[in-house]
């Protein structure tokens, strides 16, 4: 009997919904030459569980994709396993008491990478994925373009003091007009738009969806620039985004994925060449990663700024432990300094806002900053987060970073017991060390 199965599946930091009558062995997904159709991934089912343990390390199936180029030498990482790390023990998000070789292979994580001082402490891998598997970040993304943005930031060459519309006249007349762009960073931009991933008749899912083409929207790869005036992301951002009147921008926090799109286009803008490439320039041939990074774009194939990284987990450990030393690789200044510790330096009202934010309470984090996730300020633990499961954590106190990929049926963070296991399990690492 054929499976049939319902999604709604949307965007980057939001919710999966999706019934099904029967559920494919994840052992079969892709098996076969072909596949059967039950255990076939498509467009349509890649964001659903078990769907997802193969779309999301073989990400260049179901999206558009871009290849960002390694250079140089690759950064040796001597192997130094810490044997003791597996079986430490904590309090998980279920309430258990639970060795962190437990937690993840309980909670759907497809690979974790831990290092310190450049050693890598600990690393393992879940299914069928392996060390040379690229693995989509989804929103760990927005940290990374953060870090592209601070390089210009630097070079003076950008203020975050003005309007994103100074730069990208475009945006003259849309609600992010009259904020700053560091209000946009920190996700305080007070646009009238909500991230609605249940309802189909929604602006989100009509008009954001297609055109990021993330996900599936019946007929929403078939349309040509012709036909819509919303063809690709940037078309969204300029004429559909409105202010929200009844607030005004640096007053709230409220997460929406367009913020990151913003910064996205501005630094491709500045800089006068798309953002992978200025990426690639500027960030990954100075990691020494072993691999080449992939990005998937929108339909008008503009790199997805809000959510399309994929790397090799090393890789992205590596960026991790750039972030760690201050925006430095051995004796190269990557990342200007001061704007990672500009990340960390969150004020009292920064933690207030995250604090008023509902769907935020309860939660490990104290405030978000240039498009990071603050945990201990003094600490200087923080995290770069994605649905599904996907943190690279940093922690300056203990000197470590911990990556790992996951690939969770439920895609939202907030109050979710399997991600907050893996988070928890990723702070008890650092308590080893501090």
């Amino acid at each position: 009997m054929k499976n049939t199965l319902v999604t709604v599946s949307f965007i980057l930091l939001g919710l999966t919904a999706y019934t099904t009558a029967s559920e494919p062995s994840r052992n079969l997904i892709m098996g076969g030459a072909p596949p059967d159709r039950e255990n076939l991934v498509t467009f349509k089912n890649y964001r659903s569980y078990p769907y997802s343990k193969w779309a999301f390390h073989n990400i260049g199936a179901p999206l558009n994709i871009l290849t960002i180029p390694r250079e140089g030498n690759i950064t040796e990482l001597v192997q130094k396993e810490d044997p003791k790390l597996g079986q430490l023990e904590l309090t998980d998000g279920f309430g258990n008491i639970s060795t962190i070789e437990q937690i993840l292979a309980s909670t759907d994580t497809d690979g974790i990478v831990v290092l310190r001082d450049n050693k890598l402490l600990f690393e393992r891998y879940y299914g069928d994925m392996n060390r040379h598997d690229h693995h989509i970040w989804f929103s760990a993304t927005k940290s990374l373009v953060s870090t592209a943005i601070g390089i210009l930031v630097e070079d003076d060459m950008i203020k975050l003091s003005d309007s994103p519309a100074d730069y990208i006249p475009e945006l003259k007349g849309s609600g992010f007009e009259r904020t700053t762009i560091q209000n946009v960073l920190n996700h305080s931009s007070a646009i009238d738009f909500k991230e609605n991933y249940t309802d189909i008749n929604s602006d989100f899912l009509k008009y954001y969806g297609p055109a990021l083409n993330l996900a599936y929207i019946p007929g929403g790869r078939d349309a040509q620039p012709e036909s819509t005036d919303i063809y690709g992301v940037y078309d969204f951002l300029a004429k559909f985004i409105r202010e929200d009147a009844t607030l005004q921008p640096g007053d709230e926090f409220d997460y929406n994925s367009t913020n990151a799109d913003v910064i996205g286009w501005l630094v491709a803008r500045v800089a006068g060449m798309p953002l992978h490439d200025f990426i690639q320039e500027k960030i990954w041939s100075k990691l020494g990663p072993e691999h080449d990074a992939l990005i998937a774009v929108d339909r008008a194939f503009m790199p997805v700024a809000t959510g399309g990284m994929s790397t090799t987990l090393r890789d992205a450990a590596l960026f991790g432990q750039m972030i760690l030393n201050r925006g430095r690789v051995d004796d190269k200044q990557v990342i200007p300094a001061r704007w990672v510790d500009q990340s960390l330096a969150v004020s009292e009202k920064d933690k207030q806002k995250m604090k008023n934010n509902t769907k935020y309470q309860d939660n490990s984090w104290t405030a978000y900053k240039n498009m990071w996730w603050i945990i201990n300020q003094s600490k200087g633990e923080y995290a770069a987060v994605g649905v599904h499961g996907q943190v690279i954590y940093i922690n300056r106190s203990a000197n470590v970073v911990v990556a790992y990929f996951s690939s969770q049926a439920v895609a939202s963070a907030s109050r979710n017991p399997q991600f907050q296991s893996k988070l928890f399990a990723a702070q008890r690492i650092a308590q080893h060390y501090e």
